[in-house]
Protein backbone atom coordinates (compact mmCIF):
# COMPACT_ATOMS: atom_id res chain seq x y z
CA UNK A 1 0.00 0.00 0.00
CA UNK A 2 0.94 3.48 -0.93
CA UNK A 3 0.74 7.16 0.26
CA UNK A 4 -0.82 9.32 -1.45
CA UNK A 5 0.97 12.89 -1.10
CA UNK A 6 -0.94 15.98 -1.85
CA UNK A 7 0.28 18.54 -4.40
CA UNK A 8 -1.83 21.90 -6.66
CA UNK A 9 -0.51 23.29 -9.42
CA UNK A 10 -1.40 26.91 -9.16
CA UNK A 11 -0.90 27.28 -13.02
CA UNK A 12 -3.45 24.83 -13.69
CA UNK A 13 -5.31 25.51 -10.43
CA UNK A 14 -6.22 21.89 -10.01
CA UNK A 15 -5.31 19.26 -7.47
CA UNK A 16 -2.93 16.75 -8.11
CA UNK A 17 -1.45 13.57 -6.64
CA UNK A 18 1.99 12.39 -6.25
CA UNK A 19 2.69 9.23 -4.58
CA UNK A 20 4.96 8.38 -1.97
CA UNK A 21 8.02 6.22 -2.56
CA UNK A 22 8.02 2.68 -3.71
CA UNK A 23 10.90 0.74 -5.46
CA UNK A 24 14.65 1.97 -7.54
CA UNK A 25 13.85 3.20 -10.37
CA UNK A 26 16.31 4.45 -13.05
CA UNK A 27 15.92 7.96 -14.29
CA UNK A 28 17.86 10.73 -16.16
CA UNK A 29 19.89 12.37 -13.30
CA UNK A 30 19.70 15.78 -14.59
CA UNK A 31 16.58 17.76 -15.41
CA UNK A 32 15.40 17.78 -19.03
CA UNK A 33 18.54 16.75 -20.85
CA UNK A 34 18.92 19.99 -22.22
CA UNK A 35 22.06 22.51 -22.36
CA UNK A 36 20.02 25.73 -20.90
CA UNK A 37 23.35 26.54 -18.86
CA UNK A 38 24.07 30.12 -20.42
CA UNK A 39 20.48 31.03 -19.86
CA UNK A 40 19.80 29.42 -16.31
CA UNK A 41 23.25 30.48 -14.57
CA UNK A 42 22.75 34.56 -15.20
CA UNK A 43 19.11 34.02 -13.82
CA UNK A 44 18.75 36.78 -11.11
CA UNK A 45 15.72 34.85 -9.91
CA UNK A 46 17.11 31.73 -8.94
CA UNK A 47 16.46 30.87 -5.11
CA UNK A 48 19.61 29.68 -3.87
CA UNK A 49 18.39 26.48 -2.67
CA UNK A 50 17.68 25.43 -6.38
CA UNK A 51 20.76 24.94 -9.12
CA UNK A 52 20.26 24.70 -13.04
CA UNK A 53 16.75 22.57 -12.65
CA UNK A 54 15.28 25.80 -11.90
CA UNK A 55 13.97 27.65 -15.30
CA UNK A 56 12.43 30.24 -14.29
CA UNK A 57 9.04 31.81 -15.04
CA UNK A 58 7.79 29.83 -17.71
CA UNK A 59 4.15 28.28 -18.73
CA UNK A 60 2.90 24.52 -18.19
CA UNK A 61 2.86 24.03 -22.06
CA UNK A 62 6.67 25.55 -22.01
CA UNK A 63 7.59 22.82 -19.58
CA UNK A 64 6.08 20.33 -21.44
CA UNK A 65 8.01 20.95 -24.90
CA UNK A 66 10.91 20.79 -22.53
CA UNK A 67 10.73 17.52 -21.18
CA UNK A 68 8.81 15.80 -24.06
CA UNK A 69 10.02 12.48 -24.78
CA UNK A 70 12.25 12.38 -22.08
CA UNK A 71 11.30 10.00 -19.13
CA UNK A 72 12.13 10.87 -15.63
CA UNK A 73 13.31 14.15 -16.70
CA UNK A 74 12.40 17.07 -14.87
CA UNK A 75 12.62 20.65 -14.35
CA UNK A 76 11.29 23.62 -11.69
CA UNK A 77 9.42 26.42 -12.80
CA UNK A 78 8.20 29.59 -11.35
CA UNK A 79 4.67 29.83 -11.52
CA UNK A 80 2.93 32.51 -13.43
CA UNK A 81 -0.09 32.99 -11.62
CA UNK A 82 1.90 33.46 -8.27
CA UNK A 83 5.10 34.46 -8.13
CA UNK A 84 7.37 32.85 -5.50
CA UNK A 85 5.85 29.96 -6.01
CA UNK A 86 7.30 26.64 -7.48
CA UNK A 87 6.07 23.72 -9.50
CA UNK A 88 7.98 20.18 -9.93
CA UNK A 89 7.42 19.10 -13.62
CA UNK A 90 8.00 16.00 -13.66
CA UNK A 91 7.79 13.79 -17.35
CA UNK A 92 6.65 10.17 -16.50
CA UNK A 93 4.50 7.55 -18.62
CA UNK A 94 4.79 9.46 -21.65
CA UNK A 95 2.89 13.32 -19.99
CA UNK A 96 4.33 15.77 -17.70
CA UNK A 97 2.74 15.85 -14.38
CA UNK A 98 3.05 19.42 -12.70
CA UNK A 99 3.03 19.01 -8.34
CA UNK A 100 3.15 22.54 -6.06
CA UNK A 101 6.69 22.72 -4.61
CA UNK A 102 7.82 24.06 -1.33
CA UNK A 103 10.47 24.20 0.76
CA UNK A 104 11.49 24.69 4.31
CA UNK A 105 14.97 23.71 4.99
CA UNK A 106 13.91 20.92 2.81
CA UNK A 107 12.26 19.86 -0.58
CA UNK A 108 8.49 18.73 0.03
CA UNK A 109 5.44 17.97 -2.43
CA UNK A 110 3.75 16.26 0.58
CA UNK A 111 4.23 14.92 4.04
CA UNK A 112 7.80 13.54 3.39
CA UNK A 113 10.65 15.87 3.72
CA UNK A 114 14.07 15.10 1.51
CA UNK A 115 17.87 17.06 1.35
CA UNK A 116 18.06 17.86 -2.29
CA UNK A 117 15.33 18.05 -5.42
CA UNK A 118 17.56 14.74 -6.97
CA UNK A 119 16.08 12.19 -3.84
CA UNK A 120 12.51 13.89 -4.10
CA UNK A 121 12.23 13.14 -7.82
CA UNK A 122 13.87 9.37 -7.44
CA UNK A 123 10.98 8.71 -4.75
CA UNK A 124 8.27 10.46 -6.67
CA UNK A 125 9.64 7.89 -9.71
CA UNK A 126 10.30 5.18 -7.25
CA UNK A 127 6.27 5.62 -6.27
CA UNK A 128 4.58 6.13 -9.57
CA UNK A 129 6.57 3.36 -11.11
CA UNK A 130 5.12 0.61 -8.66
CA UNK A 131 1.86 1.92 -8.85
CA UNK A 132 1.86 1.67 -11.89
CA UNK A 133 3.06 -1.60 -12.67
CA UNK A 134 1.76 -3.67 -9.43
CA UNK A 135 -1.55 -1.55 -8.65
CA UNK A 136 -3.35 -4.78 -8.74
CA UNK A 137 -1.27 -6.89 -6.38
CA UNK A 138 -1.09 -3.62 -4.01
CA UNK A 139 -4.72 -3.19 -3.36
CA UNK A 140 -4.37 -6.77 -2.47
CA UNK A 141 -1.64 -6.72 0.01
CA UNK A 142 -3.85 -6.57 3.17
CA UNK A 143 -6.36 -8.75 1.96
CA UNK A 144 -4.33 -12.30 3.40
CA UNK A 145 -2.17 -10.56 6.05
CA UNK A 146 0.88 -13.04 7.82
CA UNK A 147 0.49 -11.15 10.71
CA UNK A 148 -1.56 -13.79 12.89
CA UNK A 149 0.69 -16.72 12.47
CA UNK A 150 3.95 -14.65 13.07
CA UNK A 151 5.89 -16.21 15.53
CA UNK A 152 6.78 -13.12 16.59
CA UNK A 153 3.13 -11.71 17.03
CA UNK A 154 2.59 -15.66 18.78
CA UNK A 155 5.01 -14.87 21.14
CA UNK A 156 3.75 -11.56 22.49
CA UNK A 157 0.56 -13.21 22.66
CA UNK A 158 2.01 -15.61 25.23
CA UNK A 159 3.32 -13.17 27.19
CA UNK A 160 0.14 -11.24 27.40
CA UNK A 161 -1.80 -14.38 27.90
CA UNK A 162 1.11 -15.06 30.95
CA UNK A 163 1.12 -11.92 32.55
CA UNK A 164 -2.69 -11.58 32.69
CA UNK A 165 -3.42 -14.45 34.32
CA UNK A 166 -1.00 -13.34 37.58
CA UNK A 167 -3.78 -12.28 39.70
CA UNK A 168 -5.20 -9.51 38.36
CA UNK A 169 -7.40 -7.75 40.40
CA UNK A 170 -10.72 -7.18 38.78
CA UNK A 171 -12.63 -4.38 39.35
CA UNK A 172 -15.76 -4.89 41.20
CA UNK A 173 -19.35 -3.99 39.82
CA UNK A 174 -21.25 -2.99 42.34
CA UNK A 175 -25.09 -1.07 43.28
CA UNK A 176 -25.72 1.01 46.19
CA UNK A 177 -28.95 -0.03 48.39
CA UNK A 178 -30.21 2.04 51.48
CA UNK A 179 -30.52 0.25 53.88
CA UNK A 180 -32.72 1.67 56.43
CA UNK A 181 -31.48 0.21 59.39
CA UNK A 182 -28.01 2.24 58.89
CA UNK A 183 -27.99 6.22 60.08
CA UNK A 184 -25.57 8.89 58.57
CA UNK A 185 -23.55 8.41 56.53
CA UNK A 186 -25.66 5.64 54.34
CA UNK A 187 -23.27 5.40 51.67
CA UNK A 188 -20.72 4.43 53.26
CA UNK A 189 -21.90 1.33 54.77
CA UNK A 190 -24.35 0.10 51.74
CA UNK A 191 -24.97 -3.30 51.14
CA UNK A 192 -23.69 -4.73 48.25
CA UNK A 193 -25.52 -6.36 45.33
CA UNK A 194 -22.85 -8.26 42.79
CA UNK A 195 -23.26 -7.83 39.31
CA UNK A 196 -21.37 -9.40 36.44
CA UNK A 197 -17.78 -7.85 36.54
CA UNK A 198 -16.18 -6.04 34.29
CA UNK A 199 -14.52 -7.63 31.61
CA UNK A 200 -10.95 -5.71 31.61
CA UNK A 201 -8.71 -6.22 28.73
CA UNK A 202 -5.00 -4.75 28.97
CA UNK A 203 -4.75 -4.04 25.14
CA UNK A 204 -2.33 -1.79 24.49
CA UNK A 205 -2.73 0.56 20.58
CA UNK A 206 0.57 0.35 18.39
CA UNK A 207 2.74 3.85 19.21
CA UNK A 208 3.77 4.16 15.03
CA UNK A 209 5.98 6.69 13.97
CA UNK A 210 7.29 7.42 9.87
CA UNK A 211 10.62 5.81 9.99
CA UNK A 212 13.21 5.23 7.45
CA UNK A 213 14.38 1.75 7.21
CA UNK A 214 18.02 1.17 5.62
CA UNK A 215 18.31 -1.74 4.14
CA UNK A 216 15.51 -3.70 2.83
CA UNK A 217 12.61 -4.15 4.83
CA UNK A 218 9.73 -5.96 4.93
CA UNK A 219 6.26 -5.17 6.30
CA UNK A 220 5.41 -7.37 9.31
CA UNK A 221 1.86 -7.38 8.83
CA UNK A 222 1.42 -8.17 5.03
CA UNK A 223 5.11 -9.78 4.51
CA UNK A 224 5.63 -7.26 1.41
CA UNK A 225 8.86 -5.29 0.37
CA UNK A 226 8.65 -2.07 2.01
CA UNK A 227 10.13 0.34 -0.73
CA UNK A 228 11.27 3.68 -1.11
CA UNK A 229 14.27 6.10 -0.07
CA UNK A 230 13.15 7.35 3.03
CA UNK A 231 9.88 7.12 5.35
CA UNK A 232 9.28 3.37 4.02
CA UNK A 233 6.98 2.59 6.35
CA UNK A 234 6.39 3.12 10.13
CA UNK A 235 7.92 1.42 13.45
CA UNK A 236 5.90 0.92 16.88
CA UNK A 237 8.30 3.12 19.13
CA UNK A 238 7.14 0.88 22.37
CA UNK A 239 7.23 -3.16 20.77
CA UNK A 240 9.51 -2.05 17.67
CA UNK A 241 6.56 -3.51 15.22
CA UNK A 242 7.51 -2.68 11.22
CA UNK A 243 4.97 -2.08 8.80
CA UNK A 244 3.47 -0.24 5.89
CA UNK A 245 1.55 2.55 6.77
CA UNK A 246 -1.18 1.73 5.37
CA UNK A 247 -1.01 -1.94 6.98
CA UNK A 248 -0.75 -0.14 10.58
CA UNK A 249 -4.45 1.23 10.54
CA UNK A 250 -5.29 -2.94 10.39
CA UNK A 251 -2.64 -3.82 12.95
CA UNK A 252 -4.53 -4.93 16.25
CA UNK A 253 -4.10 -3.27 19.38
CA UNK A 254 -1.22 -6.25 20.52
CA UNK A 255 1.61 -4.14 21.63
CA UNK A 256 3.66 -5.32 23.92
CA UNK A 257 6.66 -2.91 24.77
CA UNK A 258 9.75 -3.88 24.82
CA UNK A 259 11.80 -2.54 28.06
CA UNK A 260 14.69 -1.86 25.95
CA UNK A 261 12.83 0.48 23.69
CA UNK A 262 11.16 2.76 27.03
CA UNK A 263 13.87 5.44 27.49
CA UNK A 264 12.07 7.01 31.01
CA UNK A 265 10.59 5.87 33.60
CA UNK A 266 8.71 9.43 34.44
CA UNK A 267 6.19 10.88 31.46
CA UNK A 268 6.09 7.76 30.02
CA UNK A 269 1.68 6.94 29.81
CA UNK A 270 0.67 3.85 32.53
CA UNK A 271 -0.79 1.27 30.16
CA UNK A 272 2.71 1.41 28.15
CA UNK A 273 4.76 1.33 31.38
CA UNK A 274 3.08 -1.75 33.45
CA UNK A 275 3.26 -3.14 30.06
CA UNK A 276 7.00 -3.17 29.74
CA UNK A 277 7.72 -4.21 32.84
CA UNK A 278 5.14 -6.72 33.57
CA UNK A 279 3.01 -5.18 36.37
CA UNK A 280 -0.11 -4.39 37.34
CA UNK A 281 0.91 -0.71 38.44
CA UNK A 282 4.02 1.28 37.67
CA UNK A 283 6.76 0.39 40.13
CA UNK A 284 6.95 4.38 40.97
CA UNK A 285 3.66 4.30 42.52
CA UNK A 286 4.42 0.71 44.66
CA UNK A 287 8.07 1.82 45.87
CA UNK A 288 7.11 5.44 46.41
CA UNK A 289 3.63 4.11 48.85
CA UNK A 290 5.91 1.42 50.41
CA UNK A 291 8.19 3.71 51.66
CA UNK A 292 5.81 6.11 52.90
CA UNK A 293 3.84 3.38 54.66
CA UNK A 294 6.58 2.34 56.31
CA UNK A 295 8.07 5.78 57.75
CA UNK A 296 6.41 8.80 57.29
CA UNK A 297 2.65 7.96 57.98
CA UNK A 298 2.51 10.12 61.01
CA UNK A 299 4.73 12.64 59.06
CA UNK A 300 2.57 16.01 59.80
CA UNK A 301 1.24 17.45 56.64
CA UNK A 302 2.31 14.79 54.22
CA UNK A 303 1.75 15.45 50.86
CA UNK A 304 1.12 19.06 51.74
CA UNK A 305 4.23 19.90 52.70
CA UNK A 306 6.94 20.00 50.46
CA UNK A 307 10.18 18.78 50.07
CA UNK A 308 13.49 20.17 48.40
CA UNK A 309 12.71 20.10 44.77
CA UNK A 310 16.17 19.16 43.80
CA UNK A 311 16.49 16.37 45.96
CA UNK A 312 12.64 15.42 44.17
CA UNK A 313 14.41 15.85 40.47
CA UNK A 314 17.18 13.34 42.07
CA UNK A 315 14.71 10.93 42.63
CA UNK A 316 13.10 11.41 39.32
CA UNK A 317 16.27 11.03 37.63
CA UNK A 318 17.10 7.74 40.05
CA UNK A 319 13.94 6.06 38.57
CA UNK A 320 14.54 6.93 35.03
CA UNK A 321 17.92 5.88 35.18
CA UNK A 322 17.49 2.90 37.52
CA UNK A 323 14.05 1.71 37.06
CA UNK A 324 12.89 -0.85 40.16
CA UNK A 325 16.62 -0.74 41.59
CA UNK A 326 16.45 3.07 42.17
CA UNK A 327 17.52 3.45 45.82
CA UNK A 328 14.95 5.77 47.48
CA UNK A 329 15.00 4.53 51.44
CA UNK A 330 15.93 6.81 54.40
CA UNK A 331 19.38 6.73 54.12
CA UNK A 332 19.33 8.05 50.85
CA UNK A 333 16.29 10.40 51.58
CA UNK A 334 15.72 11.09 55.10
CA UNK A 335 13.31 13.83 54.34
CA UNK A 336 9.73 11.15 53.54
CA UNK A 337 8.20 14.90 51.73
CA UNK A 338 10.88 14.07 49.01
CA UNK A 339 9.41 10.88 48.55
CA UNK A 340 5.77 11.75 48.69
CA UNK A 341 6.71 14.92 46.45
CA UNK A 342 8.29 12.69 43.75
CA UNK A 343 5.48 10.02 43.81
CA UNK A 344 2.97 13.80 43.24
CA UNK A 345 5.59 14.43 40.67
CA UNK A 346 5.45 11.32 38.45
CA UNK A 347 1.41 11.29 38.83
CA UNK A 348 1.27 15.35 37.48
CA UNK A 349 3.54 14.25 34.84
CA UNK A 350 1.64 11.50 33.19
CA UNK A 351 0.81 12.21 29.48
CA UNK A 352 -2.34 10.80 29.90
CA UNK A 353 -4.25 11.00 33.60
CA UNK A 354 -5.05 8.43 36.36
CA UNK A 355 -8.24 9.96 35.39
CA UNK A 356 -8.09 9.81 31.64
CA UNK A 357 -9.21 13.14 29.50
CA UNK A 358 -12.05 11.62 27.50
CA UNK A 359 -13.47 10.50 30.92
CA UNK A 360 -12.80 13.47 33.10
CA UNK A 361 -16.73 15.01 32.24
CA UNK A 362 -18.18 11.81 33.73
CA UNK A 363 -16.16 11.92 37.00
CA UNK A 364 -17.02 16.08 36.92
CA UNK A 365 -21.11 15.52 36.18
CA UNK A 366 -20.94 12.85 38.79
CA UNK A 367 -19.53 15.01 41.47
CA UNK A 368 -22.50 17.66 40.85
CA UNK A 369 -24.97 14.25 41.46
CA UNK A 370 -26.85 16.17 45.02
CA UNK A 371 -28.19 12.28 45.78
CA UNK A 372 -25.43 10.60 47.74
CA UNK A 373 -26.27 7.06 46.65
CA UNK A 374 -26.63 7.91 42.75
CA UNK A 375 -23.77 10.23 42.94
CA UNK A 376 -21.39 7.10 44.36
CA UNK A 377 -23.07 4.96 41.79
CA UNK A 378 -22.21 7.43 39.05
CA UNK A 379 -18.45 7.12 40.43
CA UNK A 380 -18.75 4.00 40.07
CA UNK A 381 -19.35 3.34 36.96
CA UNK A 382 -16.92 5.93 35.66
CA UNK A 383 -14.35 3.71 37.59
CA UNK A 384 -15.52 0.68 35.54
CA UNK A 385 -14.99 2.23 32.75
CA UNK A 386 -10.93 3.25 33.16
CA UNK A 387 -8.02 1.13 31.14
CA UNK A 388 -6.84 -1.61 33.72
CA UNK A 389 -3.40 -0.11 33.97
CA UNK A 390 -5.14 3.48 35.58
CA UNK A 391 -7.70 1.33 37.74
CA UNK A 392 -4.90 -0.46 39.41
CA UNK A 393 -3.41 2.48 39.84
CA UNK A 394 -5.89 4.55 41.47
CA UNK A 395 -7.19 1.45 43.23
CA UNK A 396 -4.21 1.06 45.51
CA UNK A 397 -3.48 4.97 45.18
CA UNK A 398 -7.12 5.26 47.16
CA UNK A 399 -6.40 2.38 49.69
CA UNK A 400 -3.39 4.18 50.66
CA UNK A 401 -4.78 7.52 50.96
CA UNK A 402 -7.26 5.60 53.19
CA UNK A 403 -4.89 4.21 55.26
CA UNK A 404 -3.22 7.86 55.42
CA UNK A 405 -6.49 9.44 57.01
CA UNK A 406 -6.06 6.88 59.75
CA UNK A 407 -3.14 8.72 61.22
CA UNK A 408 -5.35 12.11 60.80
CA UNK A 409 -4.51 12.82 64.64
CA UNK A 410 -0.72 12.61 63.60
CA UNK A 411 -0.53 14.19 60.02
CA UNK A 412 -3.03 16.43 59.93
CA UNK A 413 -4.40 14.70 57.10
CA UNK A 414 -8.37 14.16 56.46
CA UNK A 415 -9.91 12.77 53.02
CA UNK A 416 -11.06 16.32 52.40
CA UNK A 417 -7.41 17.82 52.75
CA UNK A 418 -5.78 15.14 50.50
CA UNK A 419 -8.88 15.87 48.32
CA UNK A 420 -7.77 19.03 47.54
CA UNK A 421 -4.19 17.46 47.01
CA UNK A 422 -4.67 15.46 44.55
CA UNK A 423 -7.67 16.24 42.59
CA UNK A 424 -5.79 18.32 40.57
CA UNK A 425 -3.11 15.94 40.38
CA UNK A 426 -5.09 12.65 39.11
CA UNK A 427 -7.42 14.96 37.28
CA UNK A 428 -7.00 17.03 34.51
CA UNK A 429 -9.41 18.53 31.97
CA UNK A 430 -8.86 17.92 28.45
CA UNK A 431 -8.37 21.47 27.27
CA UNK A 432 -6.04 23.52 29.59
CA UNK A 433 -7.87 26.40 30.32
CA UNK A 434 -7.63 28.07 33.06
CA UNK A 435 -11.29 29.27 33.67
CA UNK A 436 -12.56 25.28 33.47
CA UNK A 437 -10.00 23.97 35.76
CA UNK A 438 -10.92 26.63 38.45
CA UNK A 439 -14.52 25.70 37.65
CA UNK A 440 -14.05 21.94 38.10
CA UNK A 441 -11.62 22.55 41.48
CA UNK A 442 -14.51 21.81 43.90
CA UNK A 443 -15.62 18.69 42.08
CA UNK A 444 -11.80 17.12 41.53
CA UNK A 445 -11.82 17.74 45.37
CA UNK A 446 -14.90 16.00 45.82
CA UNK A 447 -14.43 13.30 43.61
CA UNK A 448 -10.84 11.84 45.16
CA UNK A 449 -12.14 12.60 48.44
CA UNK A 450 -15.34 10.35 47.79
CA UNK A 451 -13.03 7.76 46.65
CA UNK A 452 -10.91 7.84 49.41
CA UNK A 453 -13.63 7.52 51.97
CA UNK A 454 -15.87 4.49 49.98
CA UNK A 455 -12.87 2.73 48.90
CA UNK A 456 -13.94 -0.37 50.33
CA UNK A 457 -17.06 0.09 48.52
CA UNK A 458 -15.72 1.72 45.07
CA UNK A 459 -13.18 -0.74 44.68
Amino acid sequence: MVNRLEGRDEDEGSALGVRSPLSPWPFMCYCCGQCFSSYVFQMESRPKYYGREFHGMISREHADELLAGVEGAYLIRESQRQPGTHTLALRFGHQTLNYRLFYDGKHFVGEKRFESVHDLVTDALITLYIETKAAEYIAKMTTNPIYEHLGYTSLLKDKMVHRLSRGRTEPRRVTFQKDERITSPLVRRSALKDTPEKQCSYEKIHNFKVHTFRGPHWCEYCANFMWGLIAQGVRCSDCGLNVHKQCSKLVPSDCQPDLRRIKKVFSCDLTTLVKAHNTTRPMVVDMCIQEIELRGMKSEGLYRVSGFSEHIEDVRLAFDRDGEKADIGAAAYADINIIAGALKLYLRGLPIPVIPFDLYSKFVQAAKIPNVESRLEAIHESLLQLPPAHYETLRYLMAHLKRVTMFEKDNLMSAENLGIVFGPTLMQPPEQNALTTLNDMRQQKLVVQLMIENEDVLF
